[in-house]
């Protein structure tokens, strides 16, 4: 690996309540380098309930830190939704409070829901 750089695999586990309510495992590759910007992707496993319909399904994360500027966009994968949560589509935004706790909005669309 060339010198000032940084790459890292982890595992995340998270748990939602609210609509989302379950549980997920993440797989991410992380980047980092020596001016301080990062990136990072990664597939996450959902499994729980959305707005009271069961199952699960994926998120494709792909995030970014230039120099302290962040981005990212959290996207469900297409078909990944089996069963009561088949044909789920949607975007996802984590926003990060002044003590650093995450919220996770997810704006989706679920055939068969008014």
């Amino acid at each position: 690996m060339p010198e000032g750089f940084q790459l890292s695999r982890t595992r995340i586990v998270k748990t939602f309540s609210g609509d989302l309510a379950g549980t997920s495992v993440t797989q991410a590759i992380m980047s980092v380098t020596q001016g301080g910007s990062a990136g990072y992707v990664a597939i996450e496993l959902i499994v729980g309930s959305l707005h009271g319909r069961r199952g699960s399904f994926l998120l494709q994360h792909s995030a970014m830190a230039n120099r302290g500027a962040q981005s990212g966009s959290w996207t469900v994968v297409p078909d990944s939704g089996p069963a009561e949560l088949a044909g789920l589509s949607g975007q996802g935004e984590v926003t990060i409070d002044a003590e650093g706790g995450h919220t996770f909005t997810l704006d989706y669309d679920l055939p068969g829901e008014i």
